[in-house]
């Protein structure tokens, strides 16, 4: 497991939250963890710190940010232990509902009900368990587009755990192409997709966005889903309408609320065209379709 580094500023009140407000926008798209936290009470004494795989980078980042004299703060490291945080801040989370889907652990299986579309997900690896807003919003999403526009074949592209993909599976007897650039990704999601009992439908590839061969044979896809990051999902976009089947339809996620008119205005420009907006704690999901000009 690569060793996380967290770098770190102290300030008083003040001076902390214009320091998190910079690193805040310079970071907004990258997706990396911010914090404030407050180490002194008495003396209103804060922490801001930014969590990185890639310290170099992002120091140097933090100083464009914040100006060469930084505050007049001292930028310090520490090495982050390597601990699998995400089973470890799962542990002991609720089975989460989204729609008909019911987003549960092994240690949850006695929850579900009968007219239940269950995803088995344990903590792992892989980003998806359907707690974060984003996934439950794209499996909200996913089952209103499956009922009203019957999709024969789907991409779950950036596929984390493969929770939307099994889900989209679960709802409908298509093809589905999961892919993620993360091997140890695909290797959870190939786990969860046998597990879930779909893997006749669900096909998962290690792929860096569209550049595969799997991807050349699927294509056009009647319905692509990608729940990642705002800037990727725009610099993607391109690709995206040229991968889409005629009428198909989009769903996106990853993508904080101030993002959301930027994110649109990419898929715009490729004549794909916003249909729905999901709100889920300061995220989106947005449903675009292709209009018919071709």
């Amino acid at each position: 497991m690569t060793t996380q580094t967290r770098l770190f500023l102290t300030a008083g009140k003040i001076e902390a939250g214009r320091v998190f407000a910079l690193l805040e926008r310079a970071f907004e798209e990258d997706g990396l963890p911010i914090s404030s936290s407050e180490i002194d009470e008495d003396r209103e004494i804060f922490e801001v710190s930014v969590y990185t795989f890639e310290p170099d980078e992002i120091e140097a980042r933090m100083r464009d940010a914040l100006g060469s004299d930084m505050f007049g703060l001292e930028l310090q490291r520490e090495q982050v232990p390597d601990i699998d945080w995400v089973a470890h801040s799962l542990e002991g989370l609720k089975p989460v509902r989204a729609g008909r889907f019911f987003v549960h652990g092994s240690h949850d299986r006695d929850k579900r009900r009968i007219n239940d579309l269950a995803i088995e997900i344990d903590a792992g690896q892989a980003f998806g368990t359907g707690h974060h807003g984003t996934t439950s919003g794209c499996l909200d999403m996913i089952g209103e587009v499956i009922r009203r526009d019957h999709p024969q074949n789907a991409l779950d592209l950036g596929t984390g755990s493969a929770v939307l993909a099994i889900g989209i599976a679960k709802l409908a007897p298509i093809p589905v192409l999961a892919t993620d650039i993360d091997p140890v990704a695909v290797a959870v999601a190939r786990e969860n997709v046998v597990k879930n009992g779909v893997a006749a439908r669900v096909k998962t590839e290690t792929a860096t966005g569209f550049h595969h061969p799997a991807m050349r044979l699927a294509a056009p896809f009647d319905l692509i889903v990608a729940n990642i990051l705002a800037r990727p999902l725009m610099q993607l976009a391109p690709e995206m309408r040229r991968h889409l089947a005629y009428g198909g339809s989009l769903i996106l996620s990853g993508i904080l609320d101030s993002q959301r008119e930027k994110v649109l205005a990419a898929y715009r420009i490729q004549g794909l065209f916003h249909q729905k907006t999901l709100h889920r704690e300061g995220w989106v999901t947005l449903h675009l379709k292709s209009r018919a000009t071709y």
